[in-house]
């Protein structure tokens, strides 16, 4: 488990250099004495692990800039993968405040070793496209949701694949979230393009911190949407419903969110899957969000198994 006395620790993502496995993650000052103000103050931490158990941290990987930067309020999710040219690159959220709106878009940082990550002198490299995606201007959330980038290699070799978080241009709000979708050839320069799911009467208002792997040949997205963000069909089904599994015909989609299930209640947030180098097992994470309270945690799990049962994905929980 990974946890830190002064900070709450929030968003993750995880990637292995083939020697040591590396955490990255959003946290804030327990100084701020309200969670919910963690947002608007987050940076990019670093730990490594050799057993995805016991972390130690190490220096931080990416703080936010200075305004007018597009990061110059926070720096949020995002995900690292290792380029053709041998860099490693961390994709990431900037939130910037424009007339009172959060405005998010994407940019990255490049690494030789994981540990001394400079940021790209042409970010922002993607942000919203309005043919398809809801702004900031019209956003009944007053927000441009454009964030979590989870980037992938084509599954032919044909360039890169980015996801993210965005919302469609029409529909009832709370059914607004789709998989938000970009290419590229180099991980530099990133074309938008149409939205992999459509939104559906019982989906979600979001689909955040999304995550595509493939499971013993069964490719399976995650995403994690809490109950006050998603429609009134999925929360009657699934009251506690937040950290969600969704088939899918192949890791570029068609993504099935109508038929999305729940891999884990509200207690625990953001859902991610890392195969262990020495044996292959896939296993899960997550971080500790409610307790039976309902006061905010923070703090990155253990590890835990997943296996396939019948149709669903399940988590093995201790």
């Amino acid at each position: 488990m990974f946890d830190l006395p002064d900070s709450w620790v929030w968003d993750f993502w995880l990637a292995d250099d083939g020697e040591r496995y590396h955490l990255f993650f959003l946290y804030a000052s327990r100084a701020l004495h309200d969670p919910d103000r963690r947002h608007l103050r987050a940076s990019i931490g670093h730990a490594v692990s050799d057993d995805l158990v016991s972390w130690t941290r190490v220096a931080d990987a990416l703080v936010r800039g200075d305004a007018p930067a597009f990061d110059d309020v926070a720096t949020w999710t995002g995900s690292v993968v290792r380029g053709d040219d041998g860099r490693w690159y961390l994709f990431y959220t900037g939130v910037q405040f424009e007339e009172g709106r959060n405005v998010q878009r994407l940019g990255y940082a490049t690494s030789t070793d994981l540990m001394t990550w400079q940021k790209a002198p042409d970010n922002p490299v993607v942000e919203s496209d309005p043919r398809w995606y809801e702004l900031a201007a019209n956003s009944p959330w007053n927000e441009e949701t454009w964030r979590d980038p989870w980037v992938f290699r084509d599954p032919d070799c044909d360039g890169w694949h980015l996801l993210v978080t965005a919302r469609a241009t029409e529909g009832e709000s709370l059914t607004r979230g789709v998989v938000g979708h970009a290419v590229s050839p180099d991980l530099r320069s990133w074309k938008v393009l149409p939205p992999l799911s459509e939104p559906v009467p019982n989906g979600f208002g979001q689909l955040e911190v999304m995550q595509v792997e493939e499971i013993d040949g069964r490719p399976v997205l995650l995403f994690v949407c809490l109950p006050p963000q998603a429609s009134e069909r999925r929360r009657a089904q699934y009251p506690r419903g937040a950290i969600w599994a969704a088939p899918a015909d192949s890791l570029t989609g068609p993504y099935r969110i109508d038929e999305a299930y729940p891999l884990a209640d509200d207690d625990l947030y953001v859902g991610r899957l890392l195969r262990r180098r020495d044996d292959g097992a896939w296993l899960f994470f997550a971080f500790r969000h409610m307790d039976a309270t309902g006061e905010f945690v923070g703090g990155v799990t253990d590890p835990m198994p997943v296996a396939w049962r019948g149709d669903r994905l399940v988590v093995q929980r201790p």
